[in-house]
């Protein structure tokens, strides 16, 4: 077994900015954190929307990814701007401001132990 578990325990979040610029620095962030399976993916518009939008997409273990969305608060206090993070577990979508922090992870991590 590896560090993400075995095959068939990988699961997929995605991962927004409020400024996508900042979305490179949150995959070099991720990726010191351990988490090496970190893509870029573009999302498309939803209906009446115009221009999609870039999400990182992180396939792992649910132990990985639960350390992952818990290292989201550091990565938003180190930025300059007021930024805020949305974590998307399956049909379910989170927003994580400085505010919400533990509230957010704790729904967070209820999601990924049910799934």
């Amino acid at each position: 077994m590896n560090s993400h578990g075995p095959v068939g325990a990988l699961r997929e979040i995605e991962m927004g900015l409020s400024d996508p610029a900042e979305l490179p620095r949150l995959r070099a962030w991720l990726r010191a954190q351990g988490v090496v399976d970190v893509r870029y993916r573009a999302v498309a518009p939803a209906p009446g929307e115009v221009g999609g939008v870039d999400v990182l997409s992180v396939l792992a273990g649910s132990n990985v990814l639960t350390a992952a969305v818990r290292t989201l608060p550091d990565f938003l206090r180190s930025r300059r701007s007021r930024l805020h993070a949305t974590v998307r577990i399956g049909e379910q979508e989170i927003e994580l401001e400085l505010e919400n922090v533990e509230e957010a992870l704790r729904l967070a991590e209820r999601l990924l132990g049910e799934q």
